[in-house]
């Protein structure tokens, strides 16, 4: 990776990987980075070339600088919340309600997180159309919080706001996984957001 060079990442799943990368990279101070729409999938689907054996990249240049993107941490989580800002929590819904949880120790959401599941976003390996997008995404606003389990989808969902012109939006890396790691913090569960209770 040179300065000068753009950048092309892409996985051979669900996309999560790539978008994920390409945060960490435009986080870093990369801003010429794109994602392979459909990744290796589509690429393979459309016929495109392809070779088999290693590659040793030529040593690059690039020295990231992280700090480029806003985050947030869990107490500032709970001052977004108490200061009136929205969270979105970008899980499955079914994760969201507390209903199917397969990974985390603890079922629900953050008290005051709406629900916006990366699910509805995608088709086929791919973000639905322009049109669809911008109307599932155009609530968000900037300095809005997204969250997920461990920061992943939620790279996702801003790579998403961005295609249709949202930005500055905010990750929480730590997400659900690292809220529920205090067992003092409150865990709401259901489809309603909830609140955060008073201090």
């Amino acid at each position: 990776v040179t300065a000068q060079r753009q950048v092309v990442v892409y996985d051979g799943g669900s996309g999560l990987g790539a978008a994920r990368l390409w945060w960490l990279l435009t986080d870093a101070g990369r801003r010429l980075v794109r994602v392979l729409d459909g990744g290796y999938a589509g690429w393979i689907a459309a016929g495109r070339p392809i070779e088999a054996g290693d590659v040793t990249p030529k040593r690059g240049t690039f020295m990231p600088d992280p700090g480029h993107r806003p985050v947030v941490d869990t107490e500032g989580v709970i001052q977004h919340l108490r200061d009136g800002g929205a969270l979105y929590d970008v899980r499955a819904a079914d994760r969201y309600r507390g209903e199917n949880e397969t990974i985390d120790p603890v079922a629900g959401h953050i008290p005051g997180a709406l629900s916006l599941p990366m699910a509805t976003l995608v088709s086929g390996g791919r973000f639905v159309r322009r049109g669809e997008l911008a109307a599932k995404v155009g609530h968000l606003r900037a300095g809005d919080v997204l969250s997920c389990g461990s920061g992943i989808t939620a790279a996702a969902v801003m790579l998403a706001a961005e295609q249709v012109g949202i930005g500055d939006l905010v990750l929480f890396p730590g997400s659900f996984s690292s809220w529920i790691a205090d067992p003092a913090r409150p865990v709401a569960t259901g489809p309603d957001a909830g609140s955060l209770p008073d201090d």
